[in-house]
């Protein structure tokens, strides 16, 4: 691979890259890390949301690279203008991510062929590029999945089977990985007050707009992005978030599934317009 001009003073800070980073747990992974001292690439498709954050976080030294995570050379350019200002890579965070809202029936395929291709895709694309580097460091590379990605969220049928690929991706990395010295982290955060829910597409692919959920009784996107840190700095294999929702619901899952399945059907049921009786 060729080796890029970098920044000499960059050297002195560990580097880590946030997909998805303009908004919610991305935008909170940043200020983590930059209260940290760590050097920022930030990415995401709404550039200037990322001039924003670069503009608040003053302590440290940041690059904002516009990036859509469905572009593979979106994804190649962005691990380059990382290598080219600060010559190494230490952490990627794979966080970009779409959700959607509405049963399999009546769902148009397109719009699981976008969820797959911002989360699943993106995930790969940035994975691939920023390999070789943080074998050189003996980096980590951390996937944001969700409960979506340990049992089948009604609804969600493309947004649950994204997160399932990304598991069974990363999974299958780190054993690929085991004497290379790389790190992988499944971090599996429950319902986070976060824009995904607004942003969700509904069955003709168009954002649904309000949340059907109740964002003021969720994990704030900050109190979740400094468990995702702490994960990654201890080098732990995965993350689950959240008690009920998160930790008991997937311990559950491995030996009651139906209870589990009746269960989440009637938790979805009782969200507003839901789509199940």
């Amino acid at each position: 691979m060729e080796e890029l001009p970098f920044l000499g003073l960059s050297m002195q800070k560990k580097v880590v890259i946030i997909t998805g980073a303009s908004s919610g747990i991305g935008k909170a992974l940043a200020e983590k890390y930059a209260a940290e001292g760590w050097n920022l690439v930030l990415a995401a498709r709404r550039e200037e949301r990322l001039q924003e954050i670069k503009t608040k976080l003053q302590n440290t030294e940041i690059l904002t690279v516009k990036t859509d995570v469905t572009s593979e050379e979106d994804c190649k350019n962005l691990v380059n203008e990382a290598i080219k200002r600060f010559g190494k890579i230490d952490v990627l965070i794979n966080n970009a991510g779409i959700s959607m809202r509405a049963i399999f029936e009546q769902l148009e395929l397109d719009v699981v062929r976008r969820v797959m291709d911002v989360n699943f895709w993106g995930t790969v694309y940035c994975t691939k590029y920023a390999l070789p580097w943080l074998l050189k460091t003996k980096g980590s590379v951390a996937g944001i999945i969700s409960i979506g990605g340990y049992i089948g969220l009604p609804g969600r049928t493309g947004y649950s089977a994204s997160k399932f690929a990304v598991r069974g991706f990363l999974e299958t990395l780190r054993v690929e990985n085991l004497k290379t010295g790389l790190h992988v982290l499944i971090a599996a955060p429950g319902f986070t007050s976060s824009e995904i829910r607004k942003s969700a597409l509904n069955s003709t692919g168009n954002q649904q707009g309000e949340t059907p959920r109740d964002e003021d009784k969720m994990m704030s996107a900050e109190e979740c992005a400094s468990h995702i840190y702490t994960a990654i700095r201890k080098r732990k294999r995965n993350l689950v978030l959240t008690f009920v929702e998160g930790k008991l619901t997937v311990f559950l899952s491995k030996f009651l599934p139906r209870f589990v399945e009746k269960m989440s059907y009637k938790w979805f049921a009782k969200e507003p317009d839901s789509p199940f009786k």
